[in-house]
C-alpha cells in the first residue's frame, strides 16, 4: 500500500511540472543544440581547412623546385649572374600566397662529370647560388667547389658524397661528358592559415634536377659587371624585397 502511495504522489507530482509552461517552451532548443555541437564542427572545418592548406603547400613547394631547376636549365649557351635574379624573381611570385620567400631557402647547384676515370672518375659542384631569408638550412649534399677528388688543390673542397653524384642516399643525380645538371633543393618552414597545434612545426622539403639544355659553357658569367656583393650567393639571405646589397 505504502508503495502505491508513492507511485501515485510522484505521479501527481510529475503532472503538474508537466503543466507547467517553462517545462513545455521548446522555442530554445535549436539554439541549445547548436551551441553544444558548434565547438565540434569548428573544429572538424578548422582542420580539414589547415589540411588543404598544408597541401597546398607541398603542391607550390614542390612546383617551385622544378621551375628552379627547369629554368636554370633552359638557359642556353652560358648561364649569367642576370639569369639567377630572373630565376629567383619567378620563385618570389610562385610562392606569395604561402609566405615563401621569408621562411624557405632554397640551393640551386651546377654540378658535373670531373672527366677522369677509373678510380679518379667522381663529381664537381661547379657554382652554387641561393635564395630566401630562412637561415636554418644549408645543402645538405655539398657546398660550391666541392669535388669528389681526394687531393684537388684549391679553390676546390673534397667531399666523398659526390663520389657517386649528387642527392640523397640511393637517388642521386648522375651525368657523362660535357653534360651539365642542375640540382635543387627547397626547404621551407610551413606557415600555418590557422594554427600550428593542428600539424605541429612542418618542415617541408624537395629536390628537382634537370639537365641544361643545349649548353657546353656551364660556367656562371656576370655579363652586367653585377658587384659582388649583389650576387645571391649562399653565404648571404636574399629575397626579391630584400636583395644582397641591396
Amino acid at each position: 500500500m505504502i508503495i502505491e502511495k508513492t507511485k501515485s504522489h510522484l505521479t501527481a507530482i510529475s503532472g503538474r511540472f508537466q503543466n507547467l509552461s517553462l517545462v513545455k517552451d521548446t522555442s530554445g532548443l535549436a539554439l541549445l543544440e547548436f551551441a553544444f555541437s558548434a565547438p565540434i564542427l569548428l573544429t572538424v572545418g578548422l582542420t580539414g581547412l589547415e589540411t588543404a592548406h598544408l597541401a597546398t603547400s607541398h603542391m607550390q613547394v614542390s612546383q617551385i623546385a622544378m621551375l628552379a631547376a627547369d629554368n636554370a636549365s633552359r638557359a642556353r649557351e652560358s648561364i649569367d649572374e642576370a639569369d639567377i635574379r630572373e630565376i629567383f624573381t619567378g620563385l618570389d611570385l610562385t610562392g606569395d600566397s604561402i609566405i615563401f620567400s621569408e621562411n624557405a631557402r632554397v640551393i640551386l647547384s651546377n654540378f658535373e662529370h670531373n672527366g677522369k676515370t677509373g678510380s679518379g672518375a667522381g663529381y664537381w659542384i661547379r657554382w652554387q647560388r641561393c635564395y630566401g631569408g630562412n637561415t636554418k638550412y644549408v645543402s645538405s649534399f655539398g657546398a660550391e667547389n666541392d669535388t669528389s677528388e681526394n687531393g684537388a688543390s684549391a679553390p676546390l673542397n673534397y667531399n666523398a658524397n659526390l663520389k657517386d653524384g649528387m642527392g640523397p642516399v640511393g637517388k642521386k643525380i648522375t651525368t657523362s661528358g660535357l653534360n651539365a645538371v642542375n640540382f635543387v633543393e627547397v626547404v621551407y618552414d610551413y606557415k600555418p592559415l590557422v594554427s600550428d597545434r593542428f600539424f605541429g612545426d612542418v618542415v617541408i622539403r624537395y629536390q628537382s634536377a634537370f639537365v641544361a639544355r643545349e649548353r657546353d659553357d656551364h660556367a656562371l658569367r656576370n655579363a652586367s659587371a653585377i658587384p659582388s656583393s649583389q650576387l645571391w650567393k649562399c653565404n648571404v639571405y636574399g629575397t626579391i624585397d630584400n636583395p644582397p646589397g641591396g
